[in-house]
């Protein structure tokens, strides 16, 4: 959340598919085009998270985000996120706002 976009292309596996409530659904280099597009958060806490491995190689973390941008009203979303193990390569991120 902290990081800019190099940051998330270096962490995204292919085929990555993220979905946000005003943007729709995106995939691949959209998603890093649209993290460079977009302010950098200034701070942000996850609470109430949630772990399960559902295969040898998937985990997925659900949880509670809260970011501020400098200047902005603060953002709140229920989240999940799914990593394919070893490489801990993001192979799907969702935000519903809160």
């Amino acid at each position: 959340w902290l990081e800019g976009a190099d940051a998330y292309r270096a962490h995204l596996a292919s085929h990555c598919l993220m979905a946000f409530g005003p943007m729709g659904i995106i995939a691949d280099s959209a998603i890093v085009e649209s993290i460079r597009e977009a302010p950098r958060w200034s701070d942000v806490v996850m609470s109430d998270q949630t772990l399960v491995e559902p295969a040898a190689d998937v985990a997925i973390i659900a949880y509670i985000a809260q970011g501020e941008r400098d200047g902005e009203t603060a953002y709140r979303a229920l989240c999940t996120s799914t990593y394919v193990k070893g490489q801990w390569a993001i192979a799907q991120h969702q935000q519903t706002p809160l």
